[in-house]
């Protein structure tokens, strides 16, 4: 499970096994550990943020500022998905 950062408690990652064929680029988003039930988030081809599902809950004010900053640092998040699976694809 690499973790790409943090905001506050909530933790910023994806799974290391993504399926086969492997998913578009999408960050997990989970308070204080990773979990089963995290939030998905998949990311743009602009490096816009679209909420697939809010599995854990996160309520909508925090998860507002934690998607502005994914957006933010989707270079980073690009950077580390294409080092650790070699390749990306984009939900849109």
């Amino acid at each position: 499970m690499p973790q790409i950062f943090k905001v506050g408690s909530y933790l910023i990652y994806f799974w290391s096994n993504e399926n086969d064929p492997m998913e578009p680029i999408h960050v997990h988003v989970s308070e204080g550990f990773p979990s089963e039930n995290a939030t998905k988030i998949w990311i743009t081809r602009t490096g816009k943020c679209l909420l697939c599902h809010n599995n854990s809950k996160i309520p909508r004010r925090k998860l507002n500022d934690i998607m502005d900053i994914i957006e933010a640092r989707h270079f980073e998040i690009e950077k580390k998905w294409c080092s650790y699976f070699g390749k990306i694809s984009y939900y849109c």
